[in-house]
């Protein structure tokens, strides 16, 4: 006989950087949220080297978590804020933005993701949200008043509105069936936790090689990270070597103002294009990688996730204020509409940026380098672009 737990307004499966920032917002709003995560994030260890995953967290990310009262305690942790990011393929065709043109103190800040996920977790261990941890999903059904939730230890739970926050292989979206368009791309991604001899400065930069691209993201102290494209099988043979082994590639592969550094960790994935073909049904939504999974090109994928936090706050809350049936799929789908689009200009964005420069043909290689000249000389265009990119 399975124990009948009880009902909430909203039930987010997933407490990551996504699903706890909804968490945390809603309940701000007066929601009563339950969260379902399978384990809490870790202690904050000052001392510890830095995670091997991090975000490039913009400006309007970070606004939002200001809002939520949760960027006091990443500052508390660590972060890196950058000012400058660089882009080239050949010298002579660079494009530098910098914060100054835009009149902020900063494009944004390099956060650890575990930085990040237990400045949340904190947060909502502040406010009166029912976490549910380790809990896990195991079956999803609707019933009259919105959806009934049933976990792995047999407890159940009803909530008016079901979100998915549950990653790009989401449950919620499986369970609901919603389905996805998608491919895998030609490339995996390894990310290295490096210390430099430098200080690591506060310039972002990533140059693009036949390969793949080569990123450098400044972090606190004399860390930074390095991002390195390639094949799936050259990713592997990465993958497979010794920390001595790999900083002989870097220093090979890397461009030379990389300076010397030293690699002690590494971790890497296979590129993946995931879009949820619809992001709500009635009681049902989607945020963040359960909707919409992206080319990490340019950092992005934390902060659409972060606008679709902010827009679906705004879309139910709202709602709830006109006396509206707030869980109902007509009101959803203002939430979809607001964020659909904005999602797939990025998508396909970083997919034309991706595929032009992968493309070897030489006429295209003097076509996109002759766009870089004119994207760095195109002040007012240039600007446009980088606030767009930093959600302002």
């Amino acid at each position: 006989m399975t124990e009948i737990k009880h009902k909430v307004d909203v039930a987010i499966v997933g407490g990551g950087m996504v699903g706890a920032a909804l968490a945390s917002g809603l309940t701000q709003q007066g929601f009563q949220v339950a969260v379902l995560e399978q384990e809490a994030p870790a202690a904050f260890d000052a001392s510890g080297h830095p995670d091997v995953r991090i975000s490039a967290i913009g400006a309007a990310s970070v606004a939002l978590l200001k809002q939520l009262e949760v960027w006091p305690a990443v500052l508390d942790m660590r972060c890196a804020p950058y000012r400058k990011l660089e882009t080239w393929e050949w010298q002579t065709a660079h494009v530098a933005f910098d914060a100054e043109s835009l009149g902020l103190p900063e494009l944004g800040y390099m956060v650890e993701n575990s930085v990040l996920q237990r400045a949340l977790w904190q947060r909502l261990q502040q406010q009166p949200v029912e976490l549910l941890c380790p809990a896990r999903l195991r079956d999803l059904k609707q019933v009259n008043d919105g959806w009934q939730l049933l976990l792995d230890n047999d407890e159940t739970l009803t909530a008016r509105l079901v979100v998915g926050a549950d990653g790009a292989n989401s449950q919620v979206r499986q369970l609901a069936g919603i389905g996805i368009h998608g491919w895998n791309y030609a490339q995996s991604c390894m990310l290295i936790s490096v210390r430099c001899e430098q200080d690591a400065g506060d310039t972002t930069w990533q140059q693009f090689t036949p390969e793949g691209p080569r990123a450098f993201l400044p972090l606190f102290d004399r860390w930074a990270s390095l991002v390195w494209y390639d094949s799936p099988a050259r990713i592997r043979q990465l993958q497979g070597m010794t920390m001595p082994q790999l900083q002989k590639e870097i220093q090979a592969h890397f461009p030379a103002r990389l300076g010397r550094v030293t690699p002690v960790a590494a971790g890497s994935f296979p590129l993946v294009r995931r879009h949820a073909t619809r992001y709500v049904q009635s009681g049902l939504a989607l945020v963040g990688d359960a909707a919409h999974t992206i080319n990490p090109l340019a950092g992005q994928g934390v902060n659409l996730g972060y606008r679709d936090v902010d827009a679906l706050i705004s879309v139910l809350s709202e709602s709830r204020l006109r006396a509206e049936d707030w869980a109902s799929e007509a009101v959803l789908q203002r939430y979809q509409r607001k964020r659909l689009k904005d999602n797939l200009l990025m998508q396909t964005g970083m997919d034309l940026f991706y595929f032009t420069f992968s493309n070897q043909a030489a006429p295209l290689k003097v076509l996109r380098n002759l766009g870089l000249i004119v994207a760095q000389r195109s002040g007012a265009l240039k600007r446009q672009a980088l606030r767009y990119a930093l959600g302002l």
